[in-house]
């Protein structure tokens, strides 16, 4: 008899962890709560795998030897409570998707620049002639990848989210790369940042001696996780402020990998990623090239023609002097304080959206030095008033992103720059931060 499997979640990593246990001959069936989008309709008839929409029907979903949940769903959903009860496992995606390739496993996880950290990764990979996908929280789901490729693949770069690593229990990279850890999510972990951060961790509890943990000494928060936990994988630093026993480092305006006494050096004027946080970005996937055999020259040349991803620094436009700059994958505090601290002319901030939990207090001293004015976007903007209403004079609320452009545009001056780099999620006015971005470069150029 066929072993079932019952997918909880029909998006990309839902669909994709479908596809691939009905490949590997499993009885499958997918159960969204929701409504499916018509693409993944069509996938799940296409493999002929028998789906709901809009309820789960606990008596199929319990009759599941093995449950996969997609990361949108939580583990205090009442259908997953009801499996954990009947002792059924419950697993992510990436766990499932890691049982049935071979390949070299990078894992980046973190709060911010992992998506650009994953983007460059797998560009100098790439370029240094390795065989390697991308997948995970970018791209196709790592299911669908390990599903759909015709041919063995030798590396895969994935980006992991907490949500994806809270699923996983055999699941290990060979080489892990940790961006940072700040306050993110919290309205998923009930209000506790340690809850998060032992999330992000679980990327490296299965690690071996022989892998790899790389992480920016700068970022206080990871470097004491690392002091007292028993990482048993070789763990690598990155720092901008010393190079006292670092991988990688910044000192007289060169950036430096040394790895095993063996050297590489690149100006940072030469990298095509600029501003503090893109030095990050840039050591972190430089030592993972590096442990994968990528040449210097190669690395070299991919840090300097990388071309930065959609919606991160995004440069729209110069509209009568005025620019617009989309970081609409600024989704938490941080993120948008690397934005700002990038800004060296006045900035008319568009910020705004779904608050999961946010501390404006570190962005206080930023927004007093370079923020003109602030224009809210979202349906609930009290907490951005609150916080910014005394150090900015000019605060304005507006629940479209074409009133958000017009009224930036209208109180621009020459030389302003216009910055969307929201610190929320967008779900409060748009399906992700992919449509709001869009969203926003569409009104922009009709101005």
């Amino acid at each position: 008899m066929k072993k079932r499997i019952v997918v909880i979640g029909g998006g990309e990593s839902g669909v994709g962890a479908a596809i691939l246990a009905k490949k590997k001959g499993f009885d499958v069936f997918l159960s969204d709560g929701g409504s499916l989008k018509e693409k993944y309709k069509t996938f799940l008839q296409k493999h002929n795998i028998n789906f709901e929409e809009g309820e789960h029907n606990s008596s199929i979903i319990l009759s599941a030897d093995e449950i996969i949940k997609s990361p949108g769903v939580s583990y205090e959903a009442e259908i997953i409570q009801s499996a954990l009860a009947e002792q059924i496992p419950v697993i992510s995606e990436i766990e499932f998707a890691g049982r049935y390739t071979n390949a070299v496993i990078i894992g980046i996880t973190g709060t911010n620049g992992k998506t650009t950290t994953t983007h460059l990764t797998h560009h100098l990979l790439k370029r240094g002639g390795l065989n390697v996908k991308m997948a995970g929280n970018v791209g196709n789901s790592f299911a669908y990848e390990v599903a759909t490729s015709e041919t063995d693949i030798d590396y895969y770069v994935l980006e992991l989210s907490s949500f994806q690593l809270d699923g996983i229990v055999s699941f290990h990279p060979h080489i892990v790369v940790m961006t940072n850890i700040t306050p993110d999510h919290l309205d998923r972990y009930k209000g506790s940042f340690q809850s998060y951060i032992d999330a992000k961790f679980k990327i490296a509890e299965r690690q071996e001696e022989s892998d790899y943990f790389i992480y920016c000494y700068d970022d206080k928060v990871t470097r004491e996780e690392v002091e007292k936990r028993k990482i048993k994988s070789i763990a690598l630093s990155f720092s901008i402020q010393t190079c006292e026993n670092q991988t990688a480092c910044v000192q007289n305006n060169i950036i430096s990998i040394n790895l095993k006494n063996d050297k590489t050096d690149m100006m940072i004027n030469e990298l095509a990623l600029q501003g503090k946080h893109n030095l990050y970005n840039s050591m972190a996937a430089a030592i993972v090239a590096r442990l994968s055999e990528v040449s210097k020259e190669s690395i070299r040349e991919s840090l300097s023609d990388f071309e930065n991803i959609e919606h991160r620094m995004e440069f729209v436009a110069k509209v009568k002097g005025i620019d617009f700059i989309n970081d609409s994958k600024a989704t938490n505090v941080n993120s948008a304080w690397y934005a700002l601290e990038c800004m060296h002319n006045p900035v008319i901030w568009i910020v705004g959206g779904v608050d999961k939990g946010n501390d404006y207090s570190m962005l206080k001293s930023l927004v007093k030095d370079k923020v003109k004015s602030i224009i809210c976007l979202g349906k609930d903007n009290k907490k951005i008033i609150k916080s910014f209403g005394d150090i900015v004079e000019n605060i304005v609320e507006t629940d479209s992103m074409l009133d958000a452009v017009k009224i930036a545009y209208r109180i621009g001056q020459k030389n302003d720059i216009v910055l969307l780099s929201p610190a929320c999620a967008s779900f409060d006015l748009f399906e992700n931060y992919e449509e709001r971005g869009r969203e926003f470069k569409r009104i922009v150029r009709e101005l």
